[in-house]
């Protein structure tokens, strides 16, 4: 082979060689311009995950916030003492305000229908609940208490015979149905601390054993009241709402602190009805409407 043919291999291998070492290097910056466009393309998904998860997590908390604002504020009675007075002292006020009270339910028929008025009205009433009744619609009770109304006791069986059987009775149905309210609202600290006995706390029958068992509410710092105002809902035979509407308006009188009785089993439809007529008459004559809420200090 002449020096000629040496140096033209020699120049093809060099430039075969040139070629692969730019080839390799082409390769190389392609590959680092992949991983870094890789890497900028996962960086996007990333921040948009997070973009995304930032944006659950504060409705989230947003949602949380505003069912905290919805929530009402349910009050401690810390001062029981002054509890028991205040509810003895009910119907001495000089402004004019009315306690909606309703008894004997709840019931999946009228209880709805109240609350649904009652929030309408924007109206917190209070409701003295059967134990026996509680059990059966917990979550009207968990309603009714969730919309801020009033959780009060009004025993668990509504039998005479049975409550009113000895003062123990009267005590043991008062604490089982405080027992059926808690696991109800889901609240085992809850007390509602007042009781309104089974067709009043005088007069009837057993009107010595409910003086004995007033004593005992109160060494217990249980308080008890009963009404000043009715509707006649109760008073036997079906009422009409007429009848219901002139009852109510016959016992108000010119009395200025009121406790209306009222009752949501599933027979007092017409309670329901006359309802929206009881509550006009009474913003027309200037009554401001409280639940017991607003006697804790």
């Amino acid at each position: 082979m002449d020096l000629i043919s040496i140096a033209r291999r020699y120049r093809n291998v060099k430039r075969i060689l040139i070629f692969t070492f730019l080839l390799i290097i082409i390769l190389y910056i392609c590959l680092i311009i992949n991983k870094c466009s890789e890497s900028s393309k996962k960086e996007k998904i990333y921040q948009s995950y997070q973009e995304i998860y930032d944006s659950l997590n504060n409705n989230d908390k947003k949602q949380e916030e505003e069912q905290k604002d919805e929530l009402p504020s349910h009050k401690v009675i810390s001062n029981k003492e002054q509890w028991l007075i205040d509810i003895e002292n009910i119907y001495k006020s000089e402004e004019k305000r009315v306690f909606l009270t309703f008894d004997d339910g709840p019931s999946k028929k009228v209880t709805p229908l109240i609350l649904d008025l009652l929030q309408q009205e924007n109206i917190k009433a209070t409701f003295f609940v059967l134990g026996s009744r509680v059990e059966l619609n917990p979550d009207l009770v968990k309603r009714a208490y969730d919309e801020g109304h009033y959780i009060a006791n009004h025993g668990y069986s509504h039998s005479y015979s049975k409550i009113y059987a000895s003062v123990d009775t009267v005590l043991d149905e008062y604490y089982n149905t405080e027992s059926a309210i808690r696991i109800a609202i889901g609240n085992d600290q809850y007390t509602s601390l007042l009781f309104r006995f089974p067709g009043g706390s005088s007069g009837g029958k057993y009107k010595e054993l409910k003086r004995q068992a007033e004593e005992k509410l109160k060494e217990n710092n249980i308080a008890y009241v009963d009404w000043n105002v009715l509707t006649g809902d109760s008073e036997g035979g079906k009422k009409t709402v007429q009848q219901l509407v002139s009852r109510f308006k016959e016992t108000i009188g010119t009395k200025n602190s009121i406790v209306i009785l009222m009752h949501d089993a599933g027979d007092k439809m017409t309670t329901y009805e006359a309802l929206p007529q009881i509550i006009q008459s009474l913003r027309d004559n200037g009554y401001e409407f409280k639940n017991f809420y607003d006697l804790i200090k």
